[in-house]
């Protein structure tokens, strides 16, 4: 079994929450909005980090971050990218178990035609009277992937 930690939307704030909450994580996953590359080095001594550029992301740190990235994670093919879209995989035919993405600060959970679609929500500044939250996702062989949704107590 792995344990992803997922976060989104830091817009240059880790939280003390998000960052006590990710600990024990085998993998973090950034789903962009990063906001300054020293969110990413604080989330790597947690643990490694694979990250994609959101769209506030920029300067020459900003643009080593792909736009999107497929991973392959405990078996499971894992598709990441700031902005959801029309999520067109590439290759077609590309065989994912799950794709993450951020940006609309909106946590959300679902499956269609048997791929896990998370958004972890935006764990930065609050936006809008949204929760500020991460996600988890639980990475299994030959077992089809679970995620979760924490919201984090920032009062």
């Amino acid at each position: 079994m792995t344990l992803v930690g997922l976060i989104s939307d830091t817009h240059g704030l880790l939280r003390p929450e998000a960052a006590a909450a990710l600990k024990g994580v085998s993998r973090i996953l950034h789903a962009g909005d990063v906001g300054k590359p020293e969110i990413l080095e604080a989330l790597a001594a947690i643990a490694p980090v694979t990250a994609v550029r959101g769209n506030v992301d920029s300067g020459g740190w900003a643009l080593k971050l792909p736009l999107r990235t497929t991973i392959t994670i405990a078996g499971h093919t894992v598709h990441m990218r700031h902005i959801p879209g029309e999520f067109q995989l590439e290759p077609p035919g590309e065989d994912i178990s799950a794709t993450v993405w951020g940006h609309t600060h909106e946590p959300l959970i679902e499956t269609h035609n048997g791929i896990l679609y998370v958004n972890p929500g935006s764990a930065g500044p609050r936006r809008f009277s949204l929760p500020v939250s991460i996600g988890f996702l639980r990475l299994v062989e030959n077992a089809a992937p679970e995620a979760w949704i924490q919201t984090l107590d920032v009062s």
